[in-house]
């Protein structure tokens, strides 16, 4: 079979396609062909070993997978060949099979693409535990959504809107800002494609994102860090909540008086970690996931589908910041 490789660390360019065995399942595996790979930010970290998981060379990126069961391990009752799936890998998805424990595998509904299914899970799966479950975002509040136009940013304002929450999407052009508005959200704010530290343009930005805010966020739902999280924290209510996303712009070193000024928290959003520690709790917001999808509330945006062998162009897409709502890998 086919596998996208990371062979050494590097940029999405130094990834190859390259032949490797069929996988076999051991006892607890499931063993699936894999037909479409949701491709997130986490993939463009991992490939360079910056993400907090450094798996052993060779391996292929691709965190999240949808595809039809192909084999079971001896004590896997739960599914059967021909069961259409989703799994959560972490890595190893840009593949023709993957083999993974039963635990990570879920079935879907026969009405669901497959690319779809693939762009699901990580990104409202995030963001319903960022919404729900951290901020405790309740009808009614405003939420301010940096990086509104990508995977987990559109996820944000879907989910926002269905808790009953006014949504600000704020993002770096007018046309990721429109698609935003598309999706759901009320209202946008077009912000620098590039921030600096000039403390005169931080304080416009701050202002800026008060505005747009109707003068001020209960929850700031932050996808990008760097130089935009000290003004959106500034842009803050009082007893607001601040979400740590990712840092497609950097870690930020916000200055904490902020917090105390306006009496507000700023909280990590780790759902990877969550999963493992909490699984009852995850699979209650993985259900309420799949109800919101049949009813139409939620439906991920793919904006690119990549063949497997032009898996780093999807991954480079994503890195550049140039993808709106969900980059897919199709296999075949």
């Amino acid at each position: 079979m086919k596998a996208l490789l990371s062979l050494s660390p590097g940029a999405p360019e130094t990834l190859a396609l390259q032949d490797v065995p069929s996988p076999e399942p051991g006892p607890d595996d499931v063993v699936i062909s894999v037909k479409a790979v949701g491709v997130n930010f986490p993939d463009v970290l991992i490939i360079e070993d910056k993400y907090q998981f450094k798996p052993a060379r060779p391996f292929a990126p691709g965190g999240e997978i949808a595809g039809v069961v192909k084999k079971v391990g001896e004590t896997v009752t739960a599914f059967a060949p021909g069961d259409r799936v989703i799994g959560s890998t972490g890595w190893g998805g840009m593949a023709q099979e993957v083999a993974l424990g039963a635990a990570r595998v879920r079935k879907i509904p026969d009405g669901m693409p497959f690319d779809e299914a693939s762009a699901l899970l990580l990104t409202y799966g995030t963001s319903q535990y960022a919404l729900k479950d951290r901020a405790h975002l309740q009808a009614g509040e405003t939420l301010l959504v940096l990086g509104a136009a990508g995977g987990v940013g559109i996820a944000a304002i879907e989910l926002g809107k269905a808790m009953g929450a006014r949504v600000v999407a704020a993002a770096s052009s007018q046309e990721k800002v429109d698609f935003a508005i598309q999706c759901g959200a009320d209202t946008g704010f077009v912000y620098p494609a590039e921030m600096g530290t000039d403390p005169a343009q931080s304080r416009a930005l701050a202002e800026g994102f008060k505005q747009a805010c109707g003068g001020g966020a209960d929850v700031i739902y932050d996808a990008i860090g760097g130089n935009y999280c000290e003004p959106a924290l500034r842009a803050m209510n009082w007893d607001g909540r601040y979400l740590v996303i990712g840092f497609p712009a950097g870690i930020p070193r916000p200055p904490l008086n902020l917090t105390l000024l306006k009496s507000c928290a700023i909280i990590g959003v780790f759902w990877g970690a969550f999963t493992a520690r909490e699984p009852e709790k995850n699979e209650e917001n993985i259900a309420e996931l799949f109800a919101l999808y049949a009813a139409g509330k939620i439906k991920p945006r793919i904006s690119a589908h990549y063949p497997l062998e032009r898996g780093g162009e999807a991954i480079r897409a994503l890195s550049d910041r140039k993808a709106t709502g969900k980059v897919v890998v199709t296999v075949d």
